[in-house]
């Protein structure tokens, strides 16, 4: 397993590329290898990154999105419906129909231009069509560049809860171009600190101490580390889903009420969430809330349930979470760090969420 250049000596933050301020991470799987180049200006590369045999490229983007590239191919633009709501069966299948009508053989490619709901979705539309061709990602979030967009996971939403269908489809290359990052508004600088959060607790040091630039290069360091060791999920990768068993379930019940709650904000709940749960089962002392609670609010993320949340509601989603194969399954701190629990008490789980504060 390697994070860095190949052969390289290795470096948490990936290796400084010579003459220029570029950072390079290698996610490590073989014949699937990939860099990932953080850094101002790098979607300037997408047309050199893109195999040569490419001929037309779907561009997938949102409205909005202040950001374009340059393929240098003949490109077909597909804008994505807003939000959350575009992680969709129908938005699929409507985009593989005009790739089709457009002419988009396998020996295509898609890119993914916007943040992670736009990772998600095209790179599940390069997965499935012609039952797989190359995508390229160019996230423009702060959430997207240090999770989103890394890894190959991929997927879109049903009623009964987030991400329950998808696949894993490595890109050829992930482009993080940190000077997007100077558009965000802030909700969506909360959005990618409530993974950057998620990291800090997993074990990356001094994030709140470095430039953004490598701030976002030490956690695109530590999940691609964890990639190559698990790709699919079988094991240590899991562990990445830190706070999100709430999270998901938060979300998935602000769409089915017409409420809206950025995915950062909810994994900062989640991970007070977990902190308490862990607690209570005496994983860990009350100590462990206190540094959780510390964490968060120096980000300034929310720690309350949103006051749409409600506790039958949210057991019935938990138990429908992708981690969920014998009961409630959770991430939880222990003694020697964070681990899947499975078979937790539903009863327990719901006196921890009535305990939390709530906000108005």
């Amino acid at each position: 397993m390697r994070h860095t250049d190949a052969g390289s000596g290795g470096m948490e933050g990936g290796e400084e590329i010579p003459g220029s301020d570029v950072r390079k991470v290698i996610v490590d799987l073989g014949a699937s290898s990939y860099p990932v180049l953080v850094g101002k200006g790098v979607r300037s590369q997408v047309s050199t990154l893109l195999s040569e045999s490419v001929k037309r490229v779907a561009v997938i983007t949102q409205a909005g999105i202040p950001w374009g590239v340059e393929t240098m191919r003949e490109e077909l633009r597909i804008e994505l419906p807003p939000g959350e709501s575009a992680k969709r069966l129908a938005v699929v299948e409507r985009a593989c129909s005009e790739m089709a009508k457009a002419g988009l053989t396998r020996a295509d490619a898609v890119v993914a231009v916007g943040g992670g709901v736009v990772t998600d979705l095209a790179g599940f539309v390069a997965a499935v069509y012609h039952r797989g061709i190359e995508v390229l990602h160019v996230p423009t979030t702060l959430l997207a560049q240090v999770d989103a967009a890394i890894g190959g996971k991929c997927g879109v939403n049903l009623d009964e809860g987030k991400n329950l269908v998808g696949a894993f489809w490595q890109p050829k290359a992930v482009l993080c171009d940190t000077e997007t990052l100077s558009s965000l508004p802030e909700c969506e600088q909360l959005n990618g600190r409530g993974e950057m959060a998620k990291y800090a607790f997993l074990g990356v040091p001094n994030l709140a101490g470095v430039p953004l630039d490598q701030q976002v290069a030490q956690c695109v360091g530590h999940k691609a580390a964890v990639v190559s060791e698990d790709e699919r999920e079988g094991g240590r990768r899991a562990l990445l889903n830190y706070g999100h068993t709430l999270a998901h379930a938060i979300e998935a019940q602000a769409l089915h009420h017409g409420n809206t709650i950025g995915h950062g904000e909810a994994v900062a709940v989640g991970l007070h969430f977990a902190a308490l749960l862990a607690t209570r089962m005496g994983r860990v002392g009350p100590e462990e809330v206190e540094k959780h609670l510390a964490v968060l609010d120096r980000l300034g993320l929310p720690t309350a349930l949103p006051g749409y949340v409600e506790v039958g509601e949210t057991l019935e989603y938990m138990a429908r979470d992708k981690k969920a194969v014998d009961g409630l399954t959770f991430v939880l701190m222990g003694d020697s760090g964070c681990e899947v629990v499975s078979g937790v008490s539903p009863d327990l789980v719901a006196e921890v969420l009535q305990s939390m504060p709530t906000a108005l």
